[in-house]
């Protein structure tokens, strides 16, 4: 299945969830800001909302720091 993730398209097997697919990319999903098709995605959701064929992914990674 085709996805684009930050602008690229990435081919990934299956129907994983977003978080799912977070962990299989190595990515802390406390550490990120996930949009899906738009729709920023709450952290308690990553793990409900799937993955099809098509879809869009934003993932921001949050910086700390500060004056």
């Amino acid at each position: 299945m085709r996805l684009a993730v930050n602008g690229k398209p990435r081919d990934i097997d299956g129907e994983p969830t977003i978080l799912e697919f977070l962990r299989a990319s190595q990515v802390n999903h406390l550490l990120v800001a996930v949009e899906h098709n738009g729709e920023i995605i709450k952290r308690d959701r990553l793990g409900e909302v799937r993955l099809t064929e098509g879809d869009t992914l934003e993932i921001i990674h949050v910086v700390g720091g500060g004056a």
